[in-house]
C-alpha cells in the first residue's frame, strides 16, 4: 500500500510538471504569436511587409513550427511565430540569403520572387544561367539572386556551362567576356582563370560592384562559401573592406586583371561571335556573361548643376568629411546609412526625400533617423525635392506649397537608387519576362 501511495506522488508531481511545461511553452507561444503579429501590422504601416523581390514563401501544411527559419535569418525579423507556424513579417527586407530554406528540417519554405499583387521584371534564363541568346549568360543580382554567396555560385557555374558548350572562333579575341566585377564577376573570373579560358573583366565602377558601394561600416551577412583558386571561405559577419581585401588578394596572387572604369555600352551577336563595346574599345568573344547588378546605374535627379564635382552617388569613406554641409538625397537604407554616418563625423547633414515619411527602410534605420532628427544631428526635409545645385547653395522646393529653400552646400550625394537595365537588356536582344510569385529556389532543384 504504501509503495502504491508512493507512486501516486510520484506520477501526480511528474504529471504536475509535465502541466506546467505545457503551460509556459502555451504561454510562450501566446507571447510569440501576440508579438509578431503586431510586428506584422506595423511592418504593413510602414509599407516593409509586401515583397519587393526574393523573399521565403512558408508552406503552413508542412511547417511544424521548429523556429529555426526563424533563428537562421540573419537580417532578423524577416520571419516570426504565430500560432506555432512560421510568417513572414519585413518581407521587404529580405536579400535572399536563403538561410531560412536550409535551416527548414521539413523542407517547408520555398524562395520565390515577386507576389500576385507585385511582379518583378527578370531577365529570362535557363537553368544553365543562359539567356535566350545562345552564349550570353547571366549571374547574380540581375538574374534575382543577390546575396553573395549565391552570386558566387552561379558565377562560376554559368562559367562552367558556357564552357561545356563553347564554340571557339578564329574571329575572336576571347573565348568569354564577363560584365561586372561583384561577386558573380569575381567568381566567374576566378573560374575562367582556372579553367584556361581565354577571358576579359570588364567592370563599370571599381572592383567589388554593389559591394564596393556598401558605406565603409556596413556589414556584410554571408554564410560559407567556396571561392574558384581559393576554397571554401568561412565569414558570416563581415566588412566590406575585408571582402575586397580577400578578392584583392586572390586576384593579385593569380596576376588577374579587371578592366575598371569601363562601361559596356553595346553588345551584339553577329553569327557565332559577340561584339561588345564600350566607352574605351570594341572586344570579341565567344560567349558573355552579364554580372551587373539590378541597379548598375544610379539614378539622377536631371537637375541643374548635377554635373558638378561636389556631386556624388555613392559614400565610400565618410571619416574622410568633416565639418562640411551635405546634403543626402534619397529615402532608403543607404539614404540614411549614409546621412547617420556623415553627421558623427561632424557634419552639417540635410537629409532631402520626396515622400512624407519613410515607408521602405529596416526598423533599426528608422530609429537611428527618428533619434538623429530629434537631437538635430540630422536636418530631415520630407515632401522636397533638389530644384538646382549651385556651387555654395542648393535649392530645394517643397512639394506642397512649392516654396522653395535655399540651403548651404558644400557636398551632395544622390543616393536614390538605380535603374534596372532593361532598355541595355531589350536592345541586346534579351528577353525580359514579369514574376508574379514565381519560384526560384525549391527542395529538390
Amino acid at each position: 500500500m504504501e509503495i502504491i501511495f508512493e507512486n501516486i506522488i510520484v506520477y501526480s508531481v511528474v504529471f504536475l510538471l509535465i502541466a506546467i511545461i505545457f503551460f509556459v511553452y502555451l504561454r510562450v507561444s501566446a507571447k510569440k504569436s501576440r508579438v509578431t503579429s503586431e510586428k506584422i501590422e506595423k511592418a504593413k504601416e510602414f509599407g516593409i511587409y509586401e515583397p519587393i523581390s526574393l523573399h521565403p514563401v512558408v508552406d503552413t501544411e508542412t511547417c511544424i513550427g521548429t523556429g529555426a527559419c526563424v533563428a537562421a535569418c540573419p537580417e532578423k525579423d524577416i520571419l516570426g511565430m504565430a500560432n506555432g507556424q512560421a510568417h513572414t513579417i519585413n518581407a521587404s527586407r529580405c536579400v535572399g540569403h536563403g538561410a531560412c530554406f536550409h535551416a527548414c528540417p521539413v523542407e517547408a519554405i520555398t524562395l520565390c520572387i515577386g507576389t500576385e499583387k507585385r511582379g518583378v521584371d527578370l531577365p529570362h534564363i535557363s537553368q544553365e544561367f543562359e539567356t535566350n541568346i545562345p552564349g550570353l549568360f547571366i549571374a547574380g543580382e540581375l538574374g534575382g539572386m543577390g546575396l553573395i554567396k549565391n552570386a558566387v555560385a552561379q558565377g562560376k557555374q554559368a562559367v562552367e556551362n558556357f564552357s561545356k558548350k563553347k564554340n571557339t572562333s578564329s574571329k575572336v579575341q576571347y573565348d568569354i567576356i564577363i560584365v561586372g566585377a561583384g561577386p558573380a564577376g569575381i567568381s566567374a573570373t576566378l573560374t575562367s582563370e582556372k579553367s584556361g579560358l581565354k577571358y576579359l573583366t570588364i567592370e563599370q565602377d571599381s572592383l567589388g560592384g554593389t559591394v564596393y558601394n556598401f558605406p565603409r561600416a556596413k556589414i556584410v551577412m554571408t554564410s560559407p562559401m567556396y571561392l574558384p583558386l581559393y576554397g571554401k571561405v568561412k565569414l558570416f559577419e563581415t566588412t566590406k573592406k575585408q571582402l575586397l581585401d580577400l578578392w584583392n588578394e586572390l586576384l593579385s596572387k593569380n596576376n588577374i586583371k579587371i578592366n575598371e572604369f569601363e562601361k559596356v555600352e553595346n553588345i551584339e551577336k553577329v553569327n557565332d561571335y559577340f561584339i561588345i563595346k564600350t566607352n574605351k574599345a570594341s572586344y570579341t568573344s565567344a560567349g558573355v556573361l552579364l554580372a551587373i547588378g539590378r541597379r548598375g546605374t544610379p539614378r539622377k535627379l536631371n537637375v541643374p548643376g548635377e554635373e558638378k564635382e561636389k556631386v556624388a552617388y555613392r559614400l565610400i569613406e565618410p571619416e574622410l568629411i568633416q565639418k562640411q554641409n551635405v546634403l543626402v538625397v534619397g529615402g532608403g537604407d543607404s539614404a540614411i546609412e549614409s546621412a547617420i554616418l556623415l553627421a558623427e563625423e561632424y557634419n552639417n547633414v540635410t537629409l532631402s526625400y520626396r515622400g512624407e515619411s519613410f515607408s521602405r527602410v529596416k526598423p533599426k534605420n528608422l530609429e537611428k533617423i527618428t533619434s538623429a532628427s530629434k537631437l538635430k544631428k540630422v536636418k530631415v526635409l520630407f515632401n522636397t525635392n533638389v530644384k538646382e545645385i549651385k556651387d555654395e547653395t542648393v535649392l530645394l522646393t517643397e512639394n506642397s506649397n512649392s516654396n522653395i529653400l535655399e540651403i548651404e552646400n558644400d557636398l551632395v550625394y544622390i543616393l536614390a537608387g538605380g535603374e534596372l537595365p532593361t532598355a541595355f537588356l531589350e536592345h541586346t536582344g534579351i528577353t525580359i519576362t514579369k514574376k508574379f510569385g514565381d519560384t526560384i529556389l525549391k527542395h529538390g532543384k
